[in-house]
């Protein structure tokens, strides 16, 4: 079932403001409260919305420094990248872990508190892995666009009523 105007109008409400009460998004969607708490459920029930969440500001908790590292693997092989994928995923410093095609085979997002978190993430959890061929690190002086909201107004323009 595809999404109409008006569930394409509660995830773009929602993914900025995911507190919202439902009376408040009923107004800001113009519908009435019962039916945008049904569509909310169903948008719910069926996948679109995958959670809720608070977004801590990193620099307050002091983990200032972002910095992307870009990984080379030895071998690129499905038990390869299953290991890697696995051993990735127990990092929590590691934010993000995309695969990707080109002269490189990941690359990851990851925050840390200093250059002394960087080098035992880098040293002590990425590079020691048995997999990893080499990598290469690209730190963030500004963050200039940083957000989780999908383009959802084009969309929006493409769906009928």
């Amino acid at each position: 079932m595809p999404l109409d105007m008006h569930d394409l109008k509660i995830l773009e409400v929602l993914q900025t403001d995911g507190r919202i009460s439902v009376s408040d998004l009923a107004r800001r969607i113009n519908l009435s409260s019962t039916p945008c708490a049904q569509r909310l459920r169903k948008l719910e029930m069926r996948g679109f919305i995958s959670g809720y969440k608070a977004i801590v500001d990193p620099d307050a908790v002091g983990l200032d420094l972002l910095v992307f590292i870009q990984v080379t693997l030895k071998e690129t092989d499905e038990t390869t990248l299953r290991s890697f994928n696995s051993a990735i995923g127990r990092v929590p410093n590691v934010l993000e872990c995309h695969m990707v095609g080109g002269d490189f085979d990941y690359l990851l997002k990851a925050r840390v508190s200093g250059m002394t978190d960087y080098r035992k993430l880098l040293g002590g959890e990425i590079g020691s892995l048995p997999m990893v061929q080499g990598t290469h690190s690209y730190f963030v002086m500004e963050e200039v666009k940083d957000g989780t909201p999908l383009p959802l107004k084009s969309m929006r323009a493409r769906t009928k009523q």
